[in-house]
Parts: C-alpha cells; sequence; structure tokens
C-alpha cells in the first residue's frame, strides 16, 4: 500500500541521506524528522530523468514551487537545518539525541491520542492540498461535528473537566 494513504499517522526518521526515491518516500510520510546530517534532494536531473514517485508533487507543497523548482532542476542536495527551515522537515533533533528515538518518543505522544480523531486530523490536513479554503473547512467542519458522536470524544472532554489523562478506546 502507498505509505501517503494510510489513515494511521507516519512519522519519518532521517539520518544521513535521503536523494530521489529515499527524498520522495520520506514526503510520503506525515511527519518528517531529521538528524542534523540529513541531506535531502531530487537529483533525478542528473541522471536524464525526473522524479517518479511523487517528488515533483510533494516538494512543491512542501518548499513552494521555487525552492522545489530549484532542487528538481539543478538536482542540488540540501542539509537538514534548511530543510527544516524550507519546511521540508519537521524538526532537526539536537546534536546529543538520537533522531529514531526521537521520532519513537513523538509517536507514542500521537498514539496515545485517539485513534479516531487522529485519523480524521489526517484526513483534513492533507485535504487541504485539494480543496479550496471554502471547501477545506466545510470538510473540517463536518469531521469535527461527526466527533461528538464517538466515545472518545466524550472520554477526551471528561477527563479535561476531571483534569485527569483520557482513556481512549478509539471508539
Amino acid at each position: 500500500a502507498d505509505i501517503a494513504s494510510l489513515r494511521k499517522p507516519v512519522l519519518a526518521a532521517v539520518s544521513g541521506y535521503a536523494l530521489g526515491g529515499g527524498c520522495e518516500l520520506a514526503m510520503m510520510c506525515d511527519v518528517i524528522y531529521a538528524s542534523p546530517t540529513a541531506k535531502f534532494g531530487q537529483p533525478e536531473i542528473n541522471l536524464g530523468v525526473i522524479p517518479g514517485a511523487g517528488g515533483t508533487q510533494r516538494l512543491i507543497r512542501a518548499v513552494g514551487k521555487s525552492k522545489a523548482m530549484e532542487m528538481v532542476l539543478t538536482g542540488n542536495i540540501i542539509d537538514a537545518q534548511r530543510a527544516e527551515r524550507d519546511g521540508l522537515v519537521a524538526k532537526v533533533v539536537g546534536e546529543e539525541e538520537d533522531v529514531v528515538e526521537e521520532t519513537v518518543k513523538v509517536g507514542f505522544v500521537v498514539a496515545s491520542k485517539s485513534l479516531v480523531a487522529s485519523q480524521m486530523a489526517k484526513e483534513a490536513v492533507n485535504a487541504a492540498d485539494e480543496m479550496t479554503l471554502r471547501e477545506g473547512l466545510n470538510f473540517e467542519r463536518r469531521l469535527f461535528h461527526s466527533l461528538f458522536a464517538t466515545d472518545d470524544q466524550k472520554e477526551g472532554m471528561a477527563a479535561f473537566l476531571e483534569k485527569r489523562k483520557p482513556n481512549f478506546t478509539d471508539s
């Protein structure tokens, strides 16, 4: 299955080179974390081809047209700090941190939330790329209202009022 079509949130930890297909694979994930030594690029132009696994489509959505064009047309490789600054990467972990350990920690935080709400959040954010603002706001509102029919919403609100951690059942 295509990683981008998975309903559950998918986190990527990048250390070292993520070039061509590796960069495209990382961009299929919902959130990218990078080590300070990570490098990203779409160097396919150097081989006489273009990115073929979504690189031209996902990169522009992450960094904007001009920066995506620069990367795709030159084959230039960017470092982790620029990738974070440009919006390709959510966070560059500190020198003393391990990117995989940090990503797993975030994964546990995400997993502690309501799965139903997380899936709808992912669906709403991803839909923003394909809808007008008005359509996206209406879609978000429908998802928001539908969550009020779930046990997790009731548990989450009760836990908030009772000043305790929620015990979500993913229903």
